[in-house]
């Protein structure tokens, strides 16, 4: 981690891209089982479609290109317009790669060989676009018309469905719409050391950046001077081109937006001495990324209710993350953390009552009205939360669960406790028949433009329980100290 001066102990890491070998190993392996079990015969084709390079409207402004996350997942192509297949019979790895034009070489550079994407992305075999049927129908070993495999699903988490490849003389092929998706989601649900790795430095700069971000901060400042700090020091220093997500940058009563940095909400408020600061910034590294909430005093130092509710945030986190371990239930760590923060709510006198009266009510959801956490990989939202036969809850606060699932060894997962004050959900609360009881009128009236608190981490489940792969500062006083100068991580022996 950096010392006090603007700059940083890390560099960008090489990327194995045996790693991409090892997931469509992963997913040949899980599909070949698939097959075996339903006496299926073992032949046809994975086959994917790569993302397009997308033109701002009209206009011929191209958007810097990302791939499509599932093509991220098996090829590692960073290219547009590709498409990619794995023979289920030889286990070999094909890449169709777009036919470019002679011009390409003047305006945007070498016109490669095949050769190159044949070792750079280590497949078995590359050739066009345009030769993906005649090439298909050589490779196939059975009978009749190929079978291809293509994505077709739901993504719970977005609600959209993946769309399944398409290219001229598809209808020379039959087509499975339905096996592929469920396979290839549980195969990004579990995380390979490699993976890991690269997550585990996405988490590092982005931690770094934090601290960088929170050293610099100043009342008068702009919120988007602190997403500009964030987004240089993981670029400059990371090699990070993108953001996992859009930056959150949330000061005073902001910080109750949870979505907050959107096109009509875009991070530009002045920091007012008394704010607090909710700043959620990740960064992605070779399409891996992290996803990371700090919560702090803009000034540097806490007031008693800033430490009230930061605290009781801090706790419900930190609760969380020591009872994390292989079988643990995520529902029941979503209610460990609400029960937690309605105890500290308590203490603080802002709301009275008995708290498992509280908890029955749904009181936790007017102070945290999103679910814990979610999966992290590839995607800031990663998919694979809801397994065929799980059921969304219906509860408040639980409808927004984006996994109900018991944690397994190899997920990551972020945990991400938060205390928010909301008019839009305290007032309809307060004027229930049946929470109003729970309300100190005086007490909640002392936040009513605090906004809120988030404390954000990514954990890997371990086998004996889990590791927070996040290194910021969370303790009130290493907050303050880092504010004030000190070199984080802090000397403990001072």
């Amino acid at each position: 981690m950096a010392s006090s001066s603007s700059s940083s102990s890390l560099s960008p890491p090489g990327v194995p891209l045996e790693l991409h070998v090892t997931n469509r190993e992963k997913l040949l392996s899980s599909l070949r089982h698939d097959l075996s079990h339903s006496s299926r015969p073992l032949h046809g084709f994975v086959f994917l479609q790569g993302g397009d390079e997308q033109t701002r409207h009209d206009t011929d402004h191209i958007e810097l290109f990302r791939q499509e996350s599932f093509f991220a997942y098996l090829f590692g192509v960073r290219e547009p317009g590709f498409y990619g297949a794995i023979d289920i019979t030889t286990g070999n790895s094909i890449l169709f790669a777009p036919r470019l034009p002679s011009d390409y070489a003047v305006w945007l550079g070498e016109v490669k060989p095949l050769s190159h994407f044949k070792e750079r992305y280590m497949v078995s075999m590359v050739y066009y676009t345009d030769e993906i049927t005649e090439v298909l129908h050589d490779q196939f070993q059975g009978s009749g018309k190929p079978l291809l495999f293509l994505l077709h699903g739901l993504n719970t988490d977005s609600n959209n469905y993946a769309k399944p490849a398409q290219f001229e003389g598809v209808d020379k092929f039959e087509k499975d719409l339905t096996t592929l998706h469920p396979i290839l989601t549980e195969c990004r649900v579990l995380k390979s050391d490699k993976e890991l790795a690269l997550i585990q430095f996405a988490n590092d700069i982005s931690s770094e950046a934090h601290v960088e971000v929170m050293r610099k901060t100043r009342v008068g400042m702009k919120e988007y001077q602190l997403e500009s700090m964030f987004l240089h020091h993981t670029y400059m220093y990371g090699g990070c081109r993108h953001c996992s997500y859009t930056c959150i940058c949330a000061t005073g009563e902001n910080s109750s937006v949870l979505h907050y940095g959107h096109a009509a909400a875009p991070n530009d408020r002045a920091l007012e001495d008394g704010d607090m600061a909710l700043l959620d910034m990740g960064a992605e590294y070779h399409f891996y990324g992290s996803d990371i909430t700090c919560s702090f005093p803009v000034n540097g130092k806490f007031t008693s209710d800033q430490s009230l509710i930061y605290n009781a945030v801090l706790d419900a986190h930190d609760a969380v993350i020591s009872t994390m371990k292989p079988g643990v239930n995520w529902v029941d760590m979503h209610l460990l953390a609400e029960k937690i923060i309605l105890e500290s709510l308590k203490k603080g006198c802002i709301i009275v009552g008995n708290v498992d009266d509280m908890m029955a009510e749904r009181l936790g959801a007017v102070f945290m009205p999103h679910g814990l956490g979610h999966f992290l990989g590839i995607d800031t939202h990663d998919p694979g939360g809801y397994l065929k036969g799980l059921e969304r809850r219906k509860e408040p606060g639980l409808r927004s669960l984006r996994t109900v699932r018991e944690l397994q060894e190899g997920m990551v997962i972020t945990v991400e406790p938060g205390c928010y004050f909301i008019d839009a959900l305290l007032l309809p609360a307060m004027e229930s028949s049946n929470a109003s009881r729970f309300f100190n009128q005086e007490g909640i009236g002392r936040f009513k433009c605090f906004g809120g608190v988030r404390i954000e981490s990514d954990v890997h489940v371990t086998a004996s329980g889990c590791k927070n792969m996040t290194k910021c500062p969370r303790k009130t006083w290493e907050i303050e100290a880092v504010m004030a100068g000190e070199p984080w991580p802090l000397d403990k022996t001072l």
